[in-house]
């Protein structure tokens, strides 16, 4: 069996990052993974990324030409937004491989156009990292017109100017005349695009996303905090995104909230925070005690310990599918709090590998803090994180499954 992956990346991101894991589960699972993609990082022999110089310029070129649309029309919708215009090269090469079946994965940055993807003309596996795929330009949704149809009607009053996003639909259900099996990390986007007005009839199944659990193991706690230079005898919290504090689907300000509520509570006494994913900004939050902020750390050995440093990690997002962030820290036996939204509660189970918050009560998200941080000592939350990152997201788990979606479309 034969398999192309196509990713605009294969580090750049935490859908590259996924997508890069699922190339390498099924590859350790015996199945001839290749990976393409228009931006390669990782120097990996078994990833392809722009055959010369001209390609890599012109990979460049259109995602910044793509990124031009989203000024002709006004949106209160500040995450990506790609209406996927210009025709590539993949199609031809795809085509033309010896490939059984064609794997995408986040292919924004005008990687592949609308059309380009109704002109594979071999089975094709989506796994699906946001809501792009049955949206109209929007990667994640603040409206139900995925739900209803893009219609003139019933567009959000935060939105004016030419209708990039009903455009974009459209030229979907025009092109996509062939169903395409779907694959989701979480059960909210299975239920999502099961519901939506341009998948409804199509196959969807739910695959999260793998971990390498023999690699993402814990490190003492002792030995990680000396390596990164954090207090040894205090509790630590730990947040993290793409972008740090900024993002505002991640939810940093809902963490604040729930911090404020934490003043005088015994289980958090000498509590501090550790922010990764951005460096010490000109101001920082003011919360009456110590806040580290990491930078990026772009090696799996700093996360580990990062992870394993941390008494527990928190994720307010507003919006998420299955973030990878909660399944490394589970690999590494630090529990999650987050709330009860999105692909989250595949990941937690409540009162047993953290601590689930009622959606954006940020005094439940304070309660989740002090329940999980008074129990950091027994360990037992971490113990039983880290047996289900091995059970649910390990390697040969998750290959398994691909491999039996992959099974439905091979020609013998």
């Amino acid at each position: 069996m034969k398999v192309i992956q196509l990713s605009h990346s294969d580090a750049n991101g935490g859908a590259a990052r996924a997508a890069y894991r699922i190339h390498h589960c099924l590859r350790d699972a015996g199945i001839d993974s290749r990976m393409w993609v228009n931006q390669a990082l990782a120097g990996d022999v078994t990833v392809q990324g722009p055959l010369n110089k001209r390609e890599k310029q012109s990979a460049v070129l259109r995602g910044h030409v793509g990124g031009l649309f989203k000024h002709i029309f006004k949106t209160g919708n500040p995450i990506m937004h790609s209406p996927a215009i210009f025709p590539s090269r993949w199609v031809k090469r795809v085509n033309t491989s010896d490939a059984d079946i064609v794997h995408l994965h986040w292919i924004a940055e005008e990687m592949l156009s609308v059309a380009d993807i109704g002109r594979i003309q071999k089975p094709i596996v989506w796994t699906l990292h946001d809501m792009w795929a049955f949206c109209g330009a929007e990667h994640l949704a603040m409206d139900t017109r995925w739900r209803d149809g893009y219609r003139h009607e019933n567009r959000p009053p935060y939105e004016s100017g030419f209708d990039l996003n009903r455009w974009t639909w459209l030229r979907k259900h025009k092109h996509w005349q062939r169903p395409i099996h779907i694959v989701t990390p979480s059960r909210w986007l299975a239920d999502c695009a099961r519901e939506s007005k341009l998948m409804h009839n199509w196959p969807i199944s739910m695959t999260p996303n793998p971990i390498d659990t023999e690699r993402w193991k814990p490190i003492t706690y002792e030995l990680a905090r000396e390596l990164l230079g954090l207090p040894v005898d205090v509790p630590l919290l730990l947040f993290g995104a793409i972008g740090g504090v900024s993002e505002h689907h991640k939810g940093f300000d809902l963490l604040l909230r729930a911090l404020e509520h934490l003043q005088g509570e015994p289980h958090v006494q000498g509590l501090e925070l550790v922010v990764f994913g951005q460096r010490t900004p000109q101001s920082p939050p003011r919360l009456g005690f110590p806040i580290h902020f990491t930078g990026h750390l772009h090696d799996d050995l700093s996360l580990r310990a990062l992870y394993s440093a941390a008494n527990a990690l928190v994720i307010p997002s507003r919006q998420d599918n299955l973030p990878n962030t909660g399944i490394e820290a589970q690999a590494c036996a630090t529990p999650v709090i987050a709330f009860n939204i999105g692909g989250l509660p595949d990941i937690v189970v409540h009162q047993q590998t953290g601590y689930l918050a009622k959606g954006f009560d940020t005094q439940d998200l304070a309660r989740g803090i002090v329940w999980v941080l008074a129990k950091r000592k027994t360990g037992r939350l971490g113990k039983q994180a880290r047996e289900q990152a091995v059970a649910r997201f390990s390697y040969p788990v998750i290959a398994e499954k691909y491999r039996q979606i992959y099974e439905q479309y091979e020609v013998s």
